[in-house]
């Protein structure tokens, strides 16, 4: 296996998107008045989306990096509780907090002196490229979900 291009795909995948929307894309230009919407059919808001891959991101990250790390608890603990409301700051500092993170995911994949196939000592046989994949699909399947959500509520520019 060449290491080089492996970091440099996965890398790719995470920043980039490649063949999905990148977090920042999928997130960023949202009408406050959308934010919190949840047209008929749809189970979450844009918040609900963007809160549970912050939270998740986080988890994962955190649990793969500090075998200390309590994770939340399933699966409440991965969605954000319902609000009448949402100002921007919040929305801004959550959207922040996500895409810091992402870097910190990014930083660790591009650590030439971790070996991203080794086992994580704390993780149950999980190894950190599995965990940087699991990162990078959950990201990719939201995200997804945000575009079409913002494509029903016609505040998708694309």
């Amino acid at each position: 296996m060449n290491d080089e291009v492996l970091r440099k795909n996965l890398t790719g995948f995470l920043k980039e998107g490649h063949a999905h929307v990148t977090l920042e894309k999928a997130f960023s230009g949202i009408s406050p008045a959308n934010r919190l919407k949840r047209p008929k059919g749809s189970a979450h808001s844009l918040w609900d989306l963007l809160e549970h891959i912050r939270i998740a991101q986080e988890d994962i990250l955190r649990y793969t990096l500090d075998p200390s790390w309590k994770s939340p608890k399933w699966p409440e603990g991965y969605w954000p509780a319902v609000r009448k409301a949402i100002d921007g700051r919040t929305w801004s500092r959550s959207l922040k907090a996500l895409l810091a993170d992402l870097g910190e995911v990014v930083s660790l994949v591009e650590n030439k002196r971790r070996d991203l196939t080794a086992e994580i000592p704390h993780g149950e046989g999980r190894t950190y490229l599995r965990q940087m994949l699991l990162i990078a699909d959950h990201n990719a399947y939201h995200a997804g979900a945000a575009v079409q959500l913002r494509r029903t509520l016609g505040d998708w520019r694309g």
